[in-house]
């Protein structure tokens, strides 16, 4: 089976652990508060973002099939490998040999992978498919 790949998986970076500024008590983001002092500390994304280390990666998102999960083409996401798909998951498959992101929907005799844009349709997985579920989607960084 040969695969279409249509990601470009990533590794986290685990051996730079400096971090960047955070700001751990929050930032209003209604009325600013002048008296607010701030406790700057340091935080690694990787540290926040990755919980298995040798199980997680990163992917950009390509296409707006997911945009109502708040998924939006050229997103990274944050794919950890080792969690059990369950129903309702944002997972990273491959089906007949072509990857996809999609919400695991599971009934009774079936599987679907549901896009979370109404201008795509549901893939119902029968017999003749061949799926893998590659991984569960955790995270999403985006640009604002």
């Amino acid at each position: 089976m040969s695969i279409k790949n249509t990601f470009s998986f990533f590794l986290p970076d685990l051996e730079h652990k400096n971090g960047q500024a955070f700001v751990s008590d929050g930032i209003k983001a209604g009325f600013p508060s002048p008296a607010a002092d701030f406790d700057e500390t340091t935080v690694s994304l990787d540290n926040v973002l990755v919980k298995n280390r040798e199980t997680t990666f990163y992917a950009k998102a390509n296409g707006n099939s997911m945009i109502g999960a708040g998924i939006d083409n050229g997103d990274i996401m944050v794919i950890d490998r080792s969690l059990e798909p369950m129903n309702n998951k944002i997972a990273v498959c491959c089906i007949d040999g072509e990857f996809t992101v999609k919400r695991i929907k599971i009934e009774k005799d079936c599987v679907f992978l549901v896009p979370e844009n109404k201008e795509f349709q549901p893939i119902k997985v029968t017999e003749e498919n061949e799926l893998i579920i590659w991984g569960i989607v955790t995270y999403v960084i985006k640009s604002v």
